[in-house]
């Protein structure tokens, strides 16, 4: 972040009347108030005292009800609202003094402290536009052209591991769908098996009753050919008997005619 804008009392403020003198004071007193608090808690690199950053906070609020439009005092009021990462704030005052400053070094800090709010928000594109913008108004900053590189470096790094994890994540859907093939695959089989053990056991059966038909005609043929025979032997034998009656017929005949010759 871009240090705080420390206000100085100018010559004018002293050839007020004494009863805005007096206002003016009470404003100033709030300001004073705030950077001390600020800068103490800046000096210590141990923690973030977002306590400390919150009362300077309010007492920026409080000069500010008197002269809203100041642009420093916003500034440090965009300041106090970023260091307690209170990023969303700090952008809307920073994008605020940035339209509002006719000053390009002021405009330039500007830019630059909402380049590092959109940072923390990991609006890199926001980021590096911001920063840009930043360098336009000066070109001399060295601090906006570093961040700038930064966001830049951390923007391609993020594409890149963006990048990587499609690939894995393409990488692991082309695995689950080889899987799910395999899967598919096996249960195709198996119900090819499946099919192939119904097939074979179909043809099994047919096979058996063709051959249950089979012998059963078999049967059917037997006993027709052994009726038949059964048949011809009773008409042979009916024959025998017609042909013995038919002889011993004939003897008694002959032994008739014999007598009567007697």
């Amino acid at each position: 972040m871009k240090k705080l804008t420390i206000i100085h009392t100018g010559l004018f403020l002293f050839m007020l009347v004494m009863g805005i003198q007096s206002q003016a004071q009470n404003e100033r007193k709030f300001i004073r108030q705030g950077n001390d608090i600020f800068e103490q808690a800046l000096e210590d690199t141990t923690k973030l005292d977002t306590t400390a950053f919150s009362q300077a906070e309010t007492a920026y609020r409080k000069a500010l009800d008197k002269r809203p439009d100041d642009l420093q005092w916003n500034f440090n009021l965009g300041d106090a609202l970023y260091k307690q990462m209170k990023f969303d704030q700090a952008t809307s005052k920073f994008e605020e003094i940035a339209e509002k400053s006719d000053d390009k070094i002021e405009k330039s800090r500007a830019y630059h402290n909402l380049g590092n709010s959109m940072l923390m928000q990991n609006k890199l594109d926001e980021s590096i536009e911001a920063y840009k913008k930043a360098l336009r108004n000066n070109p001399e900053d060295l601090d906006s052209k570093y961040n700038l590189v930064y966001a830049m470096n951390l923007k391609k790094k993020q594409e890149e591991q963006k990048k990587q994890q499609d690939k894995d994540k393409n990488k692991d859907k082309d695995n689950k769908d080889q899987d799910q093939n395999k899967d598919q695959q096996n249960k195709d089989k198996q119900d090819q098996n499946k099919d192939q053990n119904k097939d074979k056991n179909k043809n099994q059966q047919n096979k058996d009753q063709q051959q249950q038909q089979q012998q059963q005609q078999q049967q059917q043929k037997i006993s027709k050919e052994a009726a038949e025979r059964l048949l011809q032997a009773l008409q042979n034998d009916e024959k025998k008997i017609q042909e013995k009656v038919k002889k011993a017929q004939a003897e008694k005949a002959q032994q008739r005619k014999t007598d009567k010759d007697w």
